[in-house]
């Protein structure tokens, strides 16, 4: 699957709208990155549906976590 500049324009506005939407998400991501993720670290998901249900799990980072996450934010640069 090819990744082209259109996608990525697409991308940046997807992503500029919802951190109008949510302006409180990305001082949280620049908050973590500023602090650091060190291996050991536990990240926590939880979704709570309109009716109370909630579905909710974290992993452990891992090194291999560490350089997929490298990778990804060269991506962005």
């Amino acid at each position: 699957m090819a990744f082209g500049i259109g996608d990525a324009i697409k991308i940046k506005g997807a992503w500029d709208r919802f951190t109008r939407n949510h302006p409180k998400f990305p001082m949280f991501l620049n908050a973590v990155r500023a602090k650091g993720v060190p291996v050991d670290t536990v990240l926590g998901l939880t979704v709570e549906y309109p009716n109370g249900e909630k579905l909710a799990t974290n992993i452990k980072i891992t090194e291999q976590d560490l350089e997929l996450f490298e990778e990804i934010s060269k991506l962005g640069k």
